[in-house]
């Protein structure tokens, strides 16, 4: 009898010292919208629910963009909020080309649009603000842009700035971009300058978001991206990645660096583009010369 309630006084420490150790899991967070805007006149419509996901399964950048995306799809647990996606819209592909994710959703996502679209786009971008490698954002249905929309690429840091109050400075420019026919075609546009920024930096960033004027195209094709741009004295140097030109038609490759090199000789302070590949000086490739229609 003694043996038997030696026994059970030890089993449970017995089974404390077996007990396994709970996964590691990191908290992030995820932007839905305000059920009732009443409330939030003035503020933004944007509010946060934080989730759990565990580090084993989010080990890398795309491991964590998949489950952030998945996640903030599934819509809040919240019920003072609602998400900005319609029903169904689910995840088809997302990949990471340099610093920017290309998210890649079901057909129901189209029927977004106006100030609901905005919202959706930001809550996406913002949540995946949270991948230290991403930078930007690129949101298509099936492969293919929404062609209303007025901003194609999301550039986080923008979306994550109290405007006004972090604009250092603005520059005009006369931004190179492809007519309905095919030619590069100079647009005026007043850039806006963050801290950080350069005009050089926001030149090509500007490109990269695309026209705002809806009879233009943007000159850039897909997969095409600028690494680095600085300014030394007067010479502009633009550093391009060999990974992102692999599989890009010469002509269309050649279409964008002079709508870069065109862009660049409007500032000022620029009189000479050179390029590089990878850091490594292209003769081949710049200058181009000419200035387009």
């Amino acid at each position: 009898m003694k043996r038997r309630l030696c026994l059970l006084l030890l089993l449970p420490l017995l089974l404390g010292g077996c007990r396994r150790e709970e996964p590691a899991r990191t908290a992030y967070e995820l932007y839905f919208q305000e059920a009732d805007l009443t409330y939030s006149a003035g503020e933004s419509p944007l509010r946060t629910e934080t989730v759990y996901l565990y580090d084993a399964k989010t080990d890398t950048a795309h491991h964590l963009a998949e489950a952030l995306v998945d996640e903030l799809l599934k819509g809040p647990a919240d019920e003072t909020l609602k998400s900005t996606f319609p029903a169904g819209t689910a995840l088809i592909s997302l990949e990471i080309v340099g610093d920017r994710a290309r998210v890649d959703l079901s057909p129901s996502y189209e029927s977004l649009s106006g100030v609901a679209l905005t919202l959706a786009d930001s809550a996406m971008a913002m949540t995946l603000s949270q991948v230290p490698e991403i930078s930007s954002v690129q949101i298509t249905v099936r492969g293919r842009e929404l062609a209303y929309r007025e901003q194609q690429v999301l550039n986080i840091r923008e979306l994550l700035l109290t405007p006004e109050e972090d604009v250092v400075s603005t520059v005009d420019v006369l931004l190179y971009f492809l007519s309905q026919e095919g030619f590069l075609t100079a647009a005026e546009q007043t850039l806006e300058l963050y801290e950080g920024d350069t005009q050089v930096s926001a030149v090509a960033r500007a490109l990269e978001h695309g026209p705002e004027d809806r009879d233009l195209l943007s000159p850039l094709p897909k997969g095409f991206q600028v690494k680095s741009v600085w300014q030394e004295e007067d010479i502009c140097y633009v550093n391009l990645a060999s990974t992102l030109l692999e599989g890009l038609e010469s002509g269309a490759v050649q279409t964008a660096l002079q709508a870069l090199e065109n862009s660049l000789h409007s500032l000022e302070t620029v009189e000479e583009v050179r390029f590089l590949v990878d850091g490594e000086f292209r003769r081949d490739l710049g200058p181009l010369g000419g200035m387009g229609e």
